[in-house]
């Protein structure tokens, strides 16, 4: 069970990018977008997508150096089409129109359709909130594989559905609801898997509709619950709207196409604070708000109370010092991929 440490791993990534023809500037972006989803503790995002992107260069579903497209524009919207780019490097870039729209006049939304997986949302309203703004993302496979079941129903029609807010502030960490509209995000059942671990009841259900732990029957026909167990409505319609802001409203539409390629579609909205109220005023109250909130006292099994993001932020913080375990399986694939691109002697030993 190997542990590394971030540096290495980001050496690993961005060398079997390399080896995969992407460019320095695009290998740099995809390896520093995986290794942070690693480090602040959602590793379903992370190094366990090395082989899966590697192997969706091969088939022509990513595509390194796609054209960045702005179809439509006004001074507060833009459309991009991004060609089936790498996700992370076509949301990065989206994302700075949106924050320069915002900062211009007080608000922006900006859509993106045709790219890639774009890892952990959270890594895109954090360059918002670093600079002063809120901001608000969500995101979805359109008409692509579906994983979720709607609620009240068994099959899969619905994608994982993530909607991420950041806020600024003067915590140490970034104030930041990063969530699934579904239990859980398919990435972590993988990782049970490879892990060969159970997941928790209420994850899952099996091809029949049963309440599952093995994360094998998700791959055999089951479906990912809505989050909210008996609640699982509320999410359900979250999820729902998620896919309107993100499949509908970019173009991507809706539905299952078997021969489509993983395709998010992406909603975001961000806003200048300064047009509302001082900046330095509301960063000051979202700290105080916080630890207001912390001083609930911890309920049984808990230690304390954690503000949206700060789980990440500590863990970052311990994984930057101790390091960062990946499973067996997972780098086994890893390297055998260095060893089949003739990278490793450039990787150099852990």
């Amino acid at each position: 069970m190997p542990v590394f440490t971030p540096e290495y791993l980001h050496k690993v990534a961005y060398e079997i990018y390399r080896g995969k023809g992407v460019s320095h500037e695009e290998a740099t972006v995809v390896a520093t977008h995986q290794v942070k989803a690693n480090l602040v503790g959602h590793d379903s995002h992370g190094m366990i997508h090395v082989p899966e992107y590697c192997e969706r260069i091969d088939k022509g579903h990513i595509v390194p150096g796609a054209p960045f497209v702005v179809e439509r524009e006004t001074p507060t919207t833009a459309v991009i089409n991004g060609n089936w780019g790498f996700g992370f490097v076509v949301t990065e870039k989206a994302m700075r129109i949106a924050i320069a729209k915002a900062k211009a006049t007080g608000v922006a939304v900006v859509t993106v359709h045709y790219q890639s997986h774009i890892g952990r949302v959270g890594d895109y309203p954090t360059m918002a909130l670093q600079e002063g703004l809120i901001a608000m993302v969500t995101a979805d496979s359109g008409a692509g594989p579906k994983a979720v079941a709607p609620f009240g129903g068994r099959a899969r029609r619905l994608g994982t559905n993530p909607i991420c807010i950041g806020v600024p502030s003067d915590l140490p960490g970034p104030v930041l609801l990063d969530m699934a509209t579904s239990a859980v995000a398919a990435g972590k059942i993988t990782l049970a898997r490879n892990r060969k671990e159970q997941v928790p009841l209420g994850w899952i259900v099996d091809k029949d509709g049963n309440p599952t732990t093995d994360p094998n029957d998700y791959a055999k026909g089951g479906a990912i619950l809505p989050v909210g167990a008996d609640q699982g409505h509320k999410g359900y319609g979250l999820s729902f709207m998620v896919e309107m802001f993100s499949g509908l409203l970019t173009g991507l539409g809706f539905g299952i196409d078997p021969k489509a390629r993983h395709n998010d579609g992406v909603f975001i909205s961000v806003f200048q604070v300064e047009n509302f109220r001082p900046l330095a005023q509301f960063k000051k109250e979202m700290k105080e708000f916080a630890e207001f909130v912390k001083t609930s006292p911890p309920a049984k099994g808990f230690t304390e109370v954690l503000y949206p993001g700060e789980l990440e932020y500590k863990t970052e913080l311990k994984r930057r010092k101790e390091g960062i375990f990946i499973e067996d399986e997972t780098w086994h694939e890893i390297t055998e991929l260095m060893e089949g691109l003739k990278v490793t002697s450039k990787v150099g030993r852990p």
